[in-house]
């Protein structure tokens, strides 16, 4: 028998400890918008599924200023983005003060452990009364902070609030002036940028470390407002973007590989992919239906179906009559949830075959701007009263219950191991089992 000394012990002891806390800590990362693989899965064991403004409730922080972004998560820090009036001018928007601003919060405490100011100064561009300035969420790869406020810039931190680097993207038009609201995502050191508008629009690949330009490329696009993708399938890594075409793009050049004309009214929903599959479709909008797509690993080309088609080349099925809205849609299982933006129409959809199984209406539901999401076999949806529907997950349509917080909701939700992270306009909740 190999008798262990005391030292080797120790060390092996000391190894095991931080091997569980790194990934203790690795549990709690939300680092982009719709979590770590883009698809709003919760993993953790110690969730909540019930909380109202009085339960469950561990601690809430106040948000100072507007924003539609989410929360994402590092380790023990929760950062928030928004864009505080500091005065606002009746006469013109090129008189009005904002203060661009950068919070981190203590997850267990909800204490504020740093603010910065990104910028203060007069906007860009106009923007429309009903919307405002912080409408992307930030990324974060755990050395380094990524927030990007559309027309006024793209900026850098360290986790403990340094400024590392900053970089203007331009500021161009939006439709009628709603801004910007596709997110930044970041992959192998590369963060990627797509900046859709009315003007001039393009797709950029940036050195996370010194925002450097590594490649960009034009976009025959307007105003959108999805989020870009990394698919990894079994042919190869693709960056995917959404738009009146999607686009899968080679991360490393720029080059397109495949494009899909996808229609709808507008593009606002992000792509979902499981192993070599990707699901696609823009929201629709009265008289202008969506259509949702699932795209094959290895497309090449134009993949679009011809008039009348259902398939191509590259899409394994599509269907005109899946609804589809703002909120992205969710896959698991087997199994497509989409969420309409209003009038609380929840379908289940066979992703295999394009089926509808069920298409049903959650009574007073009021408008839907935040991705659903699932943890173990519940499903939930919170509309921008505070109401989140819960509904059990499966082929059959069964609403379990309803859970209340008394704010306003466009934001979605980021999910540690043992708690939600949930931003409305007045409040940062963490809502975990107390």
């Amino acid at each position: 028998m190999t008798r262990i000394s005391r030292k080797q012990l120790i060390i092996a002891t000391t190894i095991f400890l931080g091997a569980f806390a790194l990934l203790s800590c690795t549990s709690n990362n939300w680092p982009q918008f719709r979590g770590p693989e883009f698809n709003m899965i919760a993993t953790g064991k110690n969730l909540p599924t019930e909380w109202g403004d009085d339960l469950n409730v561990r601690w809430t922080y106040e948000v100072s200023g507007d924003s539609w972004s989410s929360p994402v998560v590092w380790g023990n820090k929760v950062f928030i983005a928004s864009a505080f009036p500091v005065t606002v001018s009746d006469s013109s928007y090129l008189e009005d003060v904002y203060r661009w601003q950068v919070a981190c919060v203590d997850l267990e405490t909800g204490d504020e452990l740093w603010k910065q100011i990104a910028y203060e100064g007069n906007p860009r561009i106009k923007k429309h009364r009903a919307t405002n300035y912080a409408g992307e969420t930030p990324v974060t790869d755990g050395k380094r902070l990524y927030v990007y406020f559309g027309m006024t810039g793209l900026f850098c931190y360290d986790l403990d609030g340094e400024l590392l680097w900053k970089k203007d993207m331009g500021a161009y038009k939006t439709l009628n002036g709603w801004g910007t609201g596709s997110s930044p995502v970041i992959y192998k050191d590369v963060l990627y940028v797509q900046v859709d508008n009315e003007e001039h629009s393009y797709l950029a690949a940036l050195d996370s470390g010194t925002g450097e330009e590594k490649w960009k490329v034009d976009r025959d696009e307007k105003t959108n407002y999805s989020t870009p993708v990394i698919w990894k399938n079994s042919v190869r890594t693709e960056l995917v973007t959404g738009g009146k075409k999607v686009r899968g793009y080679d991360p490393e050049t720029g080059e397109v590989y495949w494009e899909l004309y996808v229609a709808g009214h507008y593009n606002i929903p992000s792509a979902v992919t499981e192993k070599d599959l990707l699901y696609i479709g823009n929201s629709g909008h009265r008289d202008t239906p969506s259509t949702l797509f699932a795209v094959n690993a290895g497309a090449e080309g134009d993949i679009t179906p011809k008039e009348g088609a259902e398939t191509s080349s590259g899409v394994l099925w599509s269907n005109p009559d899946a609804p589809s809205g703002n909120p992205s849609p969710l896959l698991h299982d087997g199994l497509l949830y989409t969420l309409t933006s209003r009038g609380g129409e929840f379908s289940c959809i066979d992703a295999f075959t394009g089926e509808i199984i069920y298409r049903e209406k959650v009574e007073k539901v009021a408008a839907c701007w935040a991705s659903p999401w699932i943890h173990e076999d519940k499903i939930y949806f919170i509309d921008e009263k505070g109401v989140t529907n819960v509904i059990k997950a499966g082929r059959e349509f069964e609403l379990l219950h309803q859970n209340r917080l008394d704010d306003k909701f466009w934001a979605s939700v980021a999910i540690t191991s043992d708690a939600y992270l949930m931003k409305g306009t007045e409040n940062l909740y963490c809502i975990g089992q107390q």
